[in-house]
């Protein structure tokens, strides 16, 4: 099936990258103006407070939100005692028997180079790591590291075997790691070299920085959006990038110029009057991510709810009701929904814990083929995961790395009505509690009026269901309440104003 990238940035508020495949979109990548992204850049920072209960330091490195750097983040340079000063093997971190507590490493006020590894979420800072990683389109490089390695997804030996070869031979320069990306998969040697190229300028350009700028100072910035969404994710699989701006067409074509010649003529210019995502009918797509169910095509749904601490999925049979047995339409539904689990992942970017609930089987043989269907899916996700065997329950359980927050906290606010629950209480529900309040008000002697400002609904409710225990509130109490009806007032939102004799204000 034809895969193609279509990169929307006609309005400059907004990036909006699709990956999609045979009309289905496969991958989604946004990113605001407004909320531009750290994860990447490389910082001069200094150390701002040590916590040793926690073995972490938090960091002010100049974005005026300081981030948080776990001991197991710190590089052996930065180590104290006989652990400072030797370089980690590449994959191979010590562990943390291993590492000096971290208030014997460091010290307040101590300047040191970080790079941030993933974006703050909600009131957590940025993360930090003096593991410095520079990725380029074949290569990654890392700093201060010994050894080189393949990464895991190319699996094929002879293939491991021949990349490495041919990095040997491109004689990298010593005390510098390299993770030979996914993308260097069927990449010549000349790709190899250019990129090692690139990197050797990059770093060297860095390394100038840190002797000359003071800290906190920023010495590198990640690429925006568009570019590193191609250096990434875009392969010689995907036969078109399509962009709806002339200047960043231009802008990918000097960039895959340098990175992969051969395949600078796949980028064009999409000059319609008609918006590019509507022509490819992907602004449909987009908003079935933002919804809370969705639909399979069996007819099955599954039900996303997102957390604080981690996200549940749950499958649904639906309409899927063909005539067969209980067990062959929980099987059907469970395939269906293991593959679109995993793609809702990579379109709605959601990470930590996750937990996905199928339809219960009997069938020990139906468990294990759902499970193999979805742990092949997820390996075509560039996230990093880890996930467990289905339980007899039939619960997977599994971790999602977390690099930014997700799509949906990212587009949406927390409604301010019902603080995100998505619940209010009924205006029966919030009558009683007014009144139990009109009671504990009335109750106290130097109160002689109050008044009730409440929405026009709950005012409504109150003056009619409500109006005889009023009544009697003020009968027994000889005391006068009103009842305001506020327009500006919605959902539960309610204020009670107490005055005594001399028209003062009375705090309850």
């Amino acid at each position: 099936m034809a895969r193609e990238m279509l990169i929307n940035v006609a309005e400059s508020e907004e990036c909006r990258v699709a990956v999609v495949e045979g009309g289905s979109l496969e991958e989604l990548y946004v990113e605001r103006a407004s909320l531009g992204s750290h994860v990447g850049n490389v910082y001069k920072a200094r150390v701002a407070n040590i916590e040793a209960g926690i073995q972490a330091a938090f960091i002010d490195f100049g974005i005026g939100r300081n981030g948080f750097l776990h001991v197991s983040d710190l590089h052996p340079r930065y180590l104290s005692g006989a652990a400072g000063g030797r370089s980690d093997n590449i994959g191979r971190r010590r562990s943390l028997k291993e590492r000096p507590l971290i208030q014997d490493c460091l010290r307040k006020g101590q300047e040191l180079v970080v790079q941030v590894t993933k974006e703050g979420v909600k009131t957590k800072g940025p993360t930090l790591s003096t593991y410095l990683a520079l990725p380029g389109k074949y290569l990654v490089m890392m700093p201060w590291m010994q050894k080189h390695g393949v990464s895991h997804k190319i699996e094929d030996k002879d293939e491991r075997k021949r990349l490495r070869q041919i990095l040997a031979q491109s004689k990298p320069p010593k005390g510098t790691g390299f993770i030979i990306r996914t993308a260097g998969q069927g990449c010549s040697k000349r790709d190899i070299q250019n990129d090692l190229k690139y990197l050797k300028r990059l770093w060297a350009a860095i390394e100038k920085r840190i002797e000359t700028e003071k800290a906190p100072g920023e010495l590198y910035q990640e690429s925006d959006l568009v570019i590193r969404t191609i250096r990434d994710v875009f392969n010689s699989k995907i036969s078109k990038i399509i962009c709806d701006s002339e200047n960043v067409v231009h802008k990918i074509k000097d960039f895959l110029a340098i990175a992969t010649p051969r395949l600078k003529r796949r980028a064009t210019y999409y000059d319609s009057k008609v918006p590019l995502f509507h022509k490819y009918r992907i602004e449909g797509e987009i908003d079935k991510v933002q919804s809370r169910e969705v639909g399979l095509k069996g007819g099955g749904s599954i039900v996303i709810e997102q957390t604080e601490a981690m996200v549940s999925i749950d499958v649904n049979s639906g309409r899927h009701r063909k005539p067969k047995s209980a067990e062959q339409t929980a099987y059907e539904t469970n395939m269906e929904a293991a593959v679109e689990i995993a793609r809702q992942l990579r379109l709605r970017d959601m990470g930590g814990l996750i937990i996905c609930d199928f339809i219960d089987m009997r069938s020990e043989k139906h468990r294990r083929d759902v499970e193999k269907v979805f742990r092949t899916a997820v390996k075509t996700d560039r996230a990093r995961s880890r996930m467990l065997r289905m339980s007899r329950f039939g619960v997977i359980e599994l971790t999602r790395q977390r690099v930014r927050p997700s799509l949906q906290s990212s587009t949406y606010l927390a409604c301010p009505h019902c603080a995100g629950t998505g619940f209010v209480k009924s205006h029966e529900s919030l009558a009683i509690e007014i009144i139990r309040l009109l009671n504990l008000s009335a109750s106290k002697k130097q109160i002689k009026r109050i008044e009730l400002f409440v929405s026009p609904e709950v005012a409504g409710h109150l003056q009619n269901e409500k109006r005889a225990a009023i009544a009697q509130i003020e009968q027994l109490s000889e005391k006068r309440v009103t009842i305001h009806s506020t327009p500006d007032y919605t959902g539960e939102k309610h204020e009670l104003v107490c005055y005594n004799e001399r028209g003062s204000v009375v705090k309850l």
